[in-house]
């Protein structure tokens, strides 16, 4: 079936906020933090979803949708399996991008920097705070390898949860966290008529530059 123009046919015209260099904060985290607690007030879905892209040392691209769990004047932080696809590829190549899309207030933030592991007593601690059954996952789940069928991972679970019965769920070593540390950071307010504001900020540390970019 084509859909190439049933596809084409759909638009939306962006007229909800603006964005000027005049109103924004110094620092990109500072900014994004206001941005962040603007969509977990406005109810939108998953605010804290994010596209995380990465790339082999030879460039061969990758992406998927993780989740924030922390920001500070260091980065952005997520937590993964270090032996997964995504692991693999930062620890060949530790330059990434994240994107934030918040289609309810016609809003979206691209970051680019270097990631870096997040120290070990940071991912346990937060490892601790994790659901019972999120804790098991992590132990159980080969992330990224191929299983022969949902039995096999429901099996290994359940031996798992056996396992560790009565007992405090400690973090896998292959399980932690990521600070992606910004170079840039882009937001992006969409405007009427395709005339979007787009304002990029540039630097590092307490030292940035604000630009703005042409739609």
């Amino acid at each position: 079936m084509d859909n190439s123009a049933k596809i084409s046919q759909i638009r939306t015209d962006y007229t909800l906020h603006s964005l000027h260099k005049k109103d924004v904060a110094a620092h990109p985290i500072t900014q994004f933090n206001q941005w962040l607690e603007e969509a977990i007030k406005a109810e939108v879905n998953e605010p804290t979803a994010m596209h995380l892209a990465t790339a082999t040392k030879a460039g061969k691209p990758s992406g998927r949708v993780v989740l924030l769990k922390d920001t500070n004047p260091a980065g952005f932080t997520f937590y993964t399996n270090y032996t997964s696809r995504k692991g693999t590829e930062l620890e060949e190549n530790p330059q990434a991008c994240l994107t934030f899309f918040w289609p309810e207030l016609q809003r979206q933030v691209r970051v680019y920097g270097e990631v870096k592991k997040v120290s070990d007593q940071t991912s346990a601690d937060y490892f601790s705070t994790r659901p019972r059954g999120s804790q098991i996952s992590a132990l159980a789940s080969p992330q990224s390898y191929e299983v022969a069928n949902r039995e096999v991972l429901e099996s290994k679970v359940a031996e798992t949860t056996a396992e560790y019965e009565g007992k405090t769920v400690e973090r896998p070593l292959h399980w932690g966290g990521y600070v992606l540390v910004p170079h840039e950071v882009e937001f992006w307010q969409g405007r009427a008529s395709r005339l979007h504001d787009r304002l990029l900020y540039e630097g590092g540390g307490n030292e940035w530059i604000i630009k703005r970019l042409a739609p």
